[in-house]
């Protein structure tokens, strides 16, 4: 399935670029029967926004015919835990909480939680508190930013 990705990657980039919008994935699921699509900005991207996004996407997939049978059209932005797939998801979540679980143990162990302190075209490194761990993303089997609750203090009303 990655060619059809691939393939309605090339068609919708340019559709979402031209909106002001950057194409962040392309996931096709199910054999083809789930199509989702990940778009962020430099702004959060508001519900209208993805569902203007969304009538535009669907019109160009009905018109190519990339995708032979029926499917459902996903659309949405990353959220506040987002899936690191990419170098430029890593390059972007810089100084965030990431969980990266790998194939093979590193160190000792298949999972690495930190701060991403730094990413490139091969690989992220993240600080583990007294030291920092560099990991190729050819080792990553799963990587996501990790949003912590923070719990704000607790009001009082005086009836």
């Amino acid at each position: 399935m990655s060619s059809v990705a691939d393939r309605l990657w090339d068609l919708i980039d340019p559709y979402v670029g031209a909106e002001g919008i950057e194409l962040d994935d392309v996931e096709v699921l199910g054999g083809g029967k789930i199509i989702r699509i990940t778009v962020d900005g430099d702004e959060p991207v508001g519900v209208d926004r993805i569902a203007e996004l969304s009538r535009g996407i669907g019109r160009m997939l009905d018109a190519e015919d990339i995708i032979q049978s029926s499917y459902t059209l996903e659309v949405s932005s990353p959220g506040l835990e987002r899936k690191l797939t990419r170098p430029r998801h890593y390059e972007k979540s810089i100084d965030r909480l990431v969980k990266i679980k790998t194939f093979r143990e590193i160190e000792g162990t298949k999972i690495h939680e930190g701060a991403l302190v730094a990413a490139d075209d091969t690989s992220a490194t993240i600080d583990l508190g007294e030291s920092s761990r560099t990991i190729s993303y050819g080792d990553i089997s799963s990587a996501r930013t990790v949003f912590v609750w923070e719990k704000g203090p607790k009001t009082t009303t005086d009836a």
